[in-house]
């Protein structure tokens, strides 16, 4: 079961685990933060950045190691992580990689509700999102044998995971779109029905396999 954490905003951990390398100033967490493609792993709110910074800092997670000034800039605060940091970032991390949550993706959401789309426009718009994905693995294929030859693979395997998922959802969405066609998938006379007619499906005669 997940914590509830004092700081319950995934890039509070980046930033954990980008200061458990080296003591940095903010503009320096998001420098590295974006040269890694760290944007690619979660979503980011750049401008939330400072706020889970000082969130961090109020619960002894970081501390501010010095002020810096370059120039005429102004003064810079440098944080490193604190003992109390490096165990909550600890924690943190096994319970995500041991502990599966449940995760609600966009087209979970939207598999939900297909039924109000006419089963062709569905399969058309199936269509497409599987040759947008197939086009996007294929370059992360490629990006991915690029970087083999120059960074170990432990610093690959977030996007070799990411792959993964969408070369599954290739796969999902093929044989869904087969089954609307071929007219295998349970219901679709019900869902072809609803669009022809507009009469309203109904299921009290339906059976659902054990």
């Amino acid at each position: 079961m997940a914590q509830r954490r004092k700081v319950n905003n995934l890039l509070g951990l980046h930033v954990m685990a980008t200061l458990s390398i080296m003591p940095l100033h903010p503009y320096e967490i998001a420098a590295q933060m974006r040269a890694r493609g760290k944007e690619q792993d979660l979503k980011i709110q750049w401008g939330s950045l400072y706020t889970v910074v000082q969130n961090l800092e109020k619960h002894g997670f970081i501390e501010a190691a010095e002020t810096v000034r370059e120039g005429r800039r102004p003064e810079r605060t440098v944080y490193r992580i604190t003992d109390a940091g490096r165990a909550e970032m600890t924690d943190w991390m096994r319970e995500l990689v041991g502990h599966p949550q449940p995760e609600f993706p966009r087209l979970q959401t939207a598999l939900s509700v297909i039924g109000v789309l006419p089963p062709d426009e569905a399969v058309d718009l199936l269509e497409q999102r599987r040759a947008i994905l197939e086009v996007e693995n294929e370059a992360q294929r490629a990006s991915l044998r690029g970087a083999a030859h120059e960074v170990p693979r432990i610093f690959l395997i977030e996007s070799e995971f990411q792959l993964a998922q969408r070369e599954s959802e290739v796969a999902f969405v093929a044989a869904l779109i087969k089954e609307i066609q071929d007219g295998s998938l349970g219901g679709i006379e019900l869902w072809r029905h609803y669009h022809e007619t507009g009469e309203t499906p109904d299921f009290t005669d339906f059976t659902a396999p054990p």
